[in-house]
């Protein structure tokens, strides 16, 4: 057994490459550890290509184990069950980075398997993950240009951290996930509270320096470790196709992608497949669809590039730097608690928003530590018509989990704390027409719909994305290169690059970066983002038109107020067996939850229920006060008076002396119990007994009518 271990001194703990202990019989296989974190990552591709196969089926699986936490998974069959929202992102950010660095034509089943074998709660394990899919990659024969590297940088006091433990990153104010090789960026994702531009590019230049140390580390595992890459073949398409394609499309094609909408370009375009198809099974009648495919994609591609490269024209007409014409509306919808329309041609979402009690926030498990649970939530729906197409509606897949999370992370930082709005919070965004970039629109239609709701957001924030073109040297040096703002689907198809950057007018809030190419220079990704904030201010420009700042909050939506309580008087609150607390929530028709620190939360669908639930727990906490009146009720009756309920839990005595006027021979001549009834306290002895006086209570409203009363002249 041939074990090799290398280690990386990046962060706070430093990360260790083991390879040649477990898992031998996959293609490569580490271990990777970070204090005592440890995953497992292996790596397999066929040796076959399937028959049939169009695409490269290369996936990406993450998985945490509970076992590694020392705990047993929840639910009835006491197993780990579908993946999580943390899982499936992971799975994201592995796959996203590694894909570009596969040979072009590739199209051998691939495999990457993460696997949390165990958990300190300290150091995260999605950085692991990311490292040690490189790592089993550059170790096994799979072709792969890597290896690459993958850190998170955070920023606390104004300092940055590599790889901040979760302590450490609940003071952040960043959180960067960044993956590079040793001299450019390939893939970043995560989200910031509103730092500026210049501060979120020195935190990409800080992590670059990280990963070049990655790098290196795992290049020396391949030294110490690494197979002979394998032989493999590639499918591209063939040049004797591809003269007819260009003899049949080669003159109008760009007049097909040039036309005025999505439709009617789809629609011209499909024209002309056809004609190449049938020319080419013509003179090749044992071509497929695949073949058929691949040389129109590449006709179009191509076509698609030089327009951009040699006139600096789009498929829909515009400049690189022009935005598409730009549409806001608020409260789209009648009923819900806050909705709005956002549109940038013809990418279009809805978002609406739920508010709910905070205890209604989200819980979810965290085997490897970080947080539990959060009360602003955004999903993000794609139905089929969104695209002019028929497909499946039901349960939600990786692409919309993803757009959501990233619409979510972006809207976050500014949403206002608990205390200042003590409401959960949730985003729908229906997307109703897609033409690129529809997750931009998501954080756009969204904002507003907060806004609309009556959620004092600290700031709107605004999303765009930016495309690219490149050209490169037979030396693969980059010749030439166009920024494209605010892609379209085909943009986001031919091009080499879909980067989204989301902020307020102070600062970035969100980003990700997705690269067809091996690595992009820093200074591209320069240009882009300023390129995407000067077009958010635009944007936010245009939401601030709909709705400028939180409206009032809908008579939908439910009533909060918060009071305090002292925190070791909360049992008196809920009372013996929960008596007390039961009895206001049946009177009032309120829920009530109650925080350890003594805050006291009531929740209303009515105004009027929330004023009583309010008033009832304000009086309980009440002490009373000698010369006040008193309205309550009669709660016993004896010989020598009657005990009223002075405030909640607290009575106090009338004597028959002090019930009315005059004497009085029988007390249930004057009140009976249940009767509601007013009296004036007149005092409270050592021992805390309180005497009150109906009959005092009756002289002062007497004395207060007469002095309202008018003088006769």
């Amino acid at each position: 057994m041939n074990i090799h271990k290398v280690t990386s001194q990046v962060g706070s703990n430093p990360i260790s490459f083991e390879t040649g202990k477990i898992a031998k019989l996959a293609d490569g296989a580490v271990m990777v550890t970070s204090g005592e974190t440890v995953v497992l990552v292996t790596a397999v591709s066929a040796t076959k290509v399937k028959t049939g196969q169009t695409w490269f089926p290369l996936s990406v699986e993450y998985k945490e184990k509970a076992s590694a936490a020392g705990q047993f998974p929840g639910g009835y069959f006491k197993r780990e069950g579908r993946p999580t929202e943390k899982e499936i992102l992971t799975c994201r950010m592995t796959d996203r980075p590694l894909r570009p660095l596969f040979p072009k034509g590739y199209l051998y089943e691939t495999q990457i398997i993460a696997l949390l074998l165990a958990a300190d709660k300290v150091n995260d394990s999605d950085i692991l993950a990311m490292n040690g899919a490189s790592a089993a990659l550059a170790i096994s024969d799979i072709p792969f240009a890597g290896p690459i590297g993958a850190v998170r940088v955070g920023r606390v006091d104004g300092e940055f951290i590599i790889n901040p433990v979760f302590e450490d990153r609940e003071q952040s104010d960043l959180d960067l996930i960044y993956v590079g090789n040793k001299t450019d960026v390939i893939m970043i994702e995560g989200a910031a509270n509103e730092i500026s531009e210049e501060d979120f590019i020195k935190s990409l230049h800080f992590a670059q320096v990280a990963v070049q140390k990655l790098v290196e580390a795992q290049e020396e595992l391949v030294r110490l470790a690494g197979k002979p890459k394998r032989e493999y073949t590639v499918t591209v398409a063939k040049e004797e196709l591809l003269e007819i394609g260009y003899e049949i499309a080669g003159s109008r094609i760009e007049a097909a992608i040039y036309a005025a909408s999505k439709v009617e370009r789809g629609k011209k375009v499909g024209v002309l497949r056809d004609e190449v198809e049938t020319a080419i099974k013509a003179r090749y009648p044992e071509s497929t669809d695949f073949d058929v495919e691949q040389v129109f994609e590449y006709i179009q591609k191509k076509a698609f590039r030089i327009s951009i490269m040699e006139k600096g024209v789009r498929a829909d007409g515009r400049q690189v730097g022009d935005l598409r014409p730009l549409f806001a509306e608020a409260n789209s919808l009648p009923r819900v608690h806050g909705s709005a329309i956002f549109a940038r041609g013809e990418t279009q979402a809805m978002g609406i928003c739920t508010l709910a009690p905070a205890d209604e926030k989200q819980f979810f498990d965290n085997y490897a530590g970080g947080e539990d649970s959060k009360r602003f939530i955004l999903h993000y729906n794609f139905p089929p018509f969104s695209v002019g197409e028929c497909g499946r509606m039901g349960g939600i897949n990786r692409r919309e989990i993803g757009h959501g999370a990233l619409a979510e992370r972006s809207i976050a930082p500014v949403i206002p704390d608990v205390e200042d709005f003590p409401y959960a919070m949730r985003i729908s965004s229906e997307v109703m027409e897609s033409n690129g970039s529809t997750s931009m629109a998501t954080v756009c239609a969204g904002t507003m719909a907060l806004l609309c709701a009556g959620v004092p957001l600290k700031a709107p924030v605004g999303g765009i994305s930016v495309g690219l073109v490149t050209e490169w040297n037979d030396d693969g040096s980059l010749k030439a290169y166009k920024p494209l703002l605010d892609i379209i689907g085909s943009e986001d198809f031919y091009g080499d690059m879909d980067f989204k950057l989301c902020g307020t007018d102070n600062g970035v809030t969100g980003y990700q970066l997705d690269l067809k190419l091996a690595g992009l220079p820093m200074a591209i990704l320069e240009e882009a983002i300023h390129m995407a904030k000067a077009a958010r201010t635009t944007i936010i420009a245009k939401m601030t038109e709909a709705v400028s700042g939180p409206q009032d909050l809908s008579p939908h939506a439910p009533r909060i107020v918060s009071v305090k309580i002292p925190a070791d008087r909360i049992g008196e609150l809920i009372g013996p067996g929960g008596k007390n607390i039961k009895g206001i929530q049946a009177e009032s028709g309120a829920e009530i939850n109650i925080e350890d620190d003594g805050t006291v939360h009531i929740y209303a669908s009515k105004e009027e229920g929330l004023l009583r639930a309010k008033s009832l727990i304000e009086r309980m906490f009440q002490e009373i006060e000698v010369g006040k009146i008193y309205t309550g009720k009669v709660v016993s009756i004896t010989n020598f008076g009657a005990f009223m309920e002075v405030l909640p839990g607290k009575d106090g005595l009338i004597h028959v002396s002090e019930l009315a006027e005059g004497r009085t021979e029988n007390v249930e001549d004057v009140v009976k119990k249940g009767d509601i009834i007013t009296a004036k306290c007149l005092g409270v002895d050592e021992k805390g007994r309180v005497k009150m006086s109906r009959r005092a209570a009756i002289r002062e409203e007497k004395m207060k009518s007469a002095e309202a009363e008018p003088v006769e002249a």
